[in-house]
């Protein structure tokens, strides 16, 4: 069965700002049960997330003061979020989630966060509105207990993933790649093992073009024993935080060539949803939903 972790304790603070659409995480699982491509047993809500699992990723000093809430205004500045009590919980159920459906990808091939995919958390500071890095604190669970051994991140969200590259810089168990639109945020980017920067207005026939090059190379190279997929879709040409230029069918094709690569190689994937920032909602809900779709059409 599908597992798709979904936290559902608290309502985001820029809910309402018309910039950041975060009621998508509310309506994919409606769309995804009215469509019948999912049922309510698909979905859970995360456990607690141990101190212990943060702190093999995380910097301490900077994890009790996001907890205490004692950052100064100079380190909430570069995360962009008023700091609460009830943000930090919901920063902790996500990475608890992409724990969890680690371990359910392990059983059962592939799992889903509906939230996740924050990318721009580094070991010492939150960036870009992420605050605790879920794919690399999971990452680190995994390889920590001895659950698996060689881990390829592909990160293809619109903005590079620079927390996570910055995180994995030493670990040779860990490659992190990817694709990113090159004028976009973060302006400052870190070396990633593999860095594709596209230019602004790139579209799907290109993007499709180098995806098909260079992902089945890189897995046959690095030959990881589990990928996390951050498969965000602030890609696309209407995202108002993006600048390329692909479609919803651009995008499709894109999650079901690296679902069916992870499939076909018998590799395990998490996969977590990072942005989406369409003027459309209806886009963004329809180009999520369809990753849930092809997961549940690949998989099972």
């Amino acid at each position: 069965m599908l597992k798709i972790a979904h936290d559902i304790i608290y309502r985001h603070p820029l809910e309402k700002n018309h910039r950041f659409p975060m009621e998508k995480y509310d309506l994919i699982p409606i769309q995804l049960i009215k469509e019948t491509t999912c049922n309510p047993n698909n979905f859970f809500v995360p456990k607690s997330l141990s101190d212990e699992d943060v702190l093999k990723t995380h910097q301490k000093e900077y994890y009790e003061k996001l907890c205490s809430l004692s950052l100064s205004k100079k380190e909430i500045r570069p995360i962009g979020f008023p700091m609460s009590r009830e943000l930090i919980t919901r920063e902790k159920k996500i990475a608890q989630g992409t724990i969890e459906c680690s371990d359910f990808s392990i059983n059962n091939g592939i799992s889903m966060n509906i939230a996740g995919g924050t990318h721009h958390a580094f070991y010492d500071k939150g960036e870009g509105f992420c605050m605790l890095n879920d794919q690399a604190i999971a990452a680190n669970y995994l390889l920590n207990n001895s659950f698996i051994k060689k881990i390829l991140i592909i990160d293809l969200d619109v903005h590079q993933g620079n927390g996570t590259a910055s995180i994995f810089k030493n670990n040779p168990n860990v490659f992190t790649l990817s694709f990113h639109g090159q004028k976009n945020y973060p302006f400052r980017k870190e070396n990633s093992d593999l860095d594709l920067g596209f230019d602004d207005f790139t579209n799907d026939v290109f993007y499709l073009k180098k995806l098909k090059e260079i992902i089945p190379r890189v897995i046959d190279n690095f030959q990881p024993d589990f990928i996390y997929y951050l498969a965000g879709v602030d890609v696309l040409k209407n995202d108002k935080l993006g600048r390329l230029s692909l479609t919803i069918k651009g995008c499709l094709e894109r999650d079901r060539f690296i679902l069916n690569n992870c499939k076909k190689n018998n590799i395990p994937v998490q996969v977590s949803m990072g942005g989406g920032y369409s003027f459309n909602i209806e886009e963004i809900i329809e180009a999520h939903s369809n990753t849930f779709r092809l997961a549940q059409e690949i998989y099972f």
